[in-house]
């Protein structure tokens, strides 16, 4: 063979190669990447047993990858929702009403997640027996505007009281959960309101439970995190998102019908993810207050829209129709 005619061999040989590779690098391109927003907190659960046994990774393949984002706020998983940052998001009923109303129905409710898992605490020696006299008292709440805040403004509403920024005269201020005790402990707080696994906690290291989960709101039956979908998200991958809902049940059956084997999982999650872990009479006491579900009590959805409403947090609560994924 001559020299011209190895060179045209190896000039087809090298041409060949690059397109195959091009073709490769297309097909990955196409490859959807699911992001999903969850916080690393026990009311969160079915993210955290998703995410520690791999049941979305292993049920996609190859078909999408999947990013797991860790957050430790409404307001900033609202944000990554809008920026389209992540896709599904597991969050509270209140920040998700107020980003269905901010970015115009684009993120709607997917499913439920759990129900209750607040508890009402009171210093050991604070002078406290009924929500009456909280007057002049100063109470905590993990972040303004969220679910346990609308929670204690509906208690407030209900028994005569409201806050010193509406006239009243209960301070409330948003203290972090981690912080409670210490700001409790020091006489700055006499009352706080907590999701769980910290209500259980403060009441192990001496706090009183004043109010349990099913006297906080709607005996315990409102839902505490929700599962939220970008609509255009759901639109262009229906297919990922009926499988993520696939999972994510499967996830709800294994905390519920196995607790012995799951919730150890959960811990282990949170532990990896946190640097800590819980007691596991910590855990379990916690989960007593917790109802892990998919489905959705919408009076309670509907009831946090008029508080907020109310309150000043939007203008007007979505019409169901406008809130809800299809």
């Amino acid at each position: 063979m001559s020299k011209r005619a190895i060179l045209k061999l190896l000039s087809i040989v090298l041409a060949s190669t690059f397109v195959l590779i091009g073709c490769g690098n297309s097909k990955d391109s196409e490859k959807t990447e699911v992001t999903i927003g969850y916080f690393n907190n026990v009311t969160h659960p079915q993210a955290l047993y998703m995410k520690a046994q791999k049941l979305l990774e292993n049920t996609y393949g190859d078909t999408a990858d999947v990013a797991w984002i860790a957050f430790n706020a409404g307001p900033a998983e609202v944000e990554a929702l809008f920026s389209g940052s992540i896709d599904i998001g597991y969050i509270g009923p209140v920040p998700a009403i107020n980003a269905n109303v901010k970015s115009k129905g684009d993120v709607v409710i997917l499913s439920g997640v759990s129900k209750g898992g607040a508890v009402l605490v009171k210093r050991k020696d604070a002078d406290i027996k009924s929500i009456a006299d909280l007057a002049g008292k100063n109470v905590a709440i993990p972040q303004i505007g969220n679910t346990q805040h609308l929670c204690l403004l509906d208690l407030l509403a209900n028994n005569g009281l409201s806050p010193v920024t509406e006239g009243g005269d209960v301070t409330i201020n948003a203290v972090e959960n981690a912080d409670v005790a210490n700001t409790m402990n020091r006489g700055d707080i006499d009352v706080a309101l907590v999701p769980e696994p910290w209500g259980t906690t403060l009441a192990a290291q001496g706090a009183d439970i004043m109010l349990d989960y099913d006297q906080i709101y709607m005996d315990g039956n409102y839902d505490v995190a929700v599962v939220v979908v970008r609509k255009e998200f759901q639109e262009n991958h229906p297919e990922l998102v009926e499988e993520f809902l696939k999972q994510h049940k499967a996830a709800t059956a294994a905390i519920n019908d196995n607790p012995t084997e799951s919730l150890p999982i959960i811990n282990s999650e949170l532990e990896a993810a946190t640097g800590k872990s819980l007691s596991e009479d910590i855990l379990k006491e916690a989960f007593t207050r917790i109802g892990v579900s998919t489905e959705l009590n919408k009076d309670s959805i509907a009831g946090f829209g008029e508080i907020s409403v109310q309150q000043n947090f939007i203008k007007e609560a979505p019409a169901e129709q406008e809130l809800y994924a299809e």
